[in-house]
């Protein structure tokens, strides 16, 4: 029997939720003894395969670079999950939003700057005018909220992922969060 093919994504967070992620410790063993990590921060894969089974997507959509790869993710991954509070409402990312893109730039890299004044062109990926959630882009599966959701809730939604169920984290209390 082949084992399900899972990824993990980073956009734009904090690697908050990997962190959370790595926090299974030896349940970490047992998620891959049942699934095939295919892509994720954590592995040296460089580019997102074909038939994906299931994707944590961590961080907002906020550059165009973040908007091409949430697209092309979605077109190969079976199940879509939202994986912390970026992701599911664009959290901190969202916050530049009744700044402004181009205002933001202006701020950071010229009003603060001391040397140098220039807004980068070539080294700072083009920002959208707004930070929005993924299913703002694309069609979200399963929503993992929390900043960052506790090891126990992914565990719990990896679990029934794995064995080909939609998880129930309505009663998320019980995990932490």
């Amino acid at each position: 029997m082949n084992r399900p093919r899972l990824a993990t994504v980073w956009l734009n967070g904090c690697s908050g939720c990997h962190m959370s992620f790595l926090d299974l410790d030896e349940r970490l063993i047992e998620i891959d003894e049942r699934a095939v990590l295919v892509y994720s921060p954590l592995i040296d894969a460089k580019e997102y395969p074909d038939g994906v089974d299931v994707c944590l997507v961590e961080g907002a959509v906020a550059t165009e670079e973040d908007l091409a790869k949430i697209r092309m993710i979605r077109e190969r991954t079976r199940v879509l999950v939202s994986f912390g509070d970026c992701a599911v409402t664009s959290n901190v990312p969202g916050m530049r939003n009744p700044i402004g893109a181009r205002p933001l730039l202006e701020r950071a890299y010229l009003e603060n700057a001391t040397l140098n004044q220039q807004v980068p062109c070539e080294a700072v990926p083009t920002l959208l005018s707004k930070a929005m959630p993924v299913h703002a882009v694309v069609e979200v599966d399963v929503f993992l909220p929390g900043c960052p959701p506790s090891a126990d809730l992914i565990y719990v939604a990896l679990d029934d992922l794995l064995a080909g169920r939609r998880p129930n984290l309505s009663q998320r209390a019980r995990f932490g969060r």
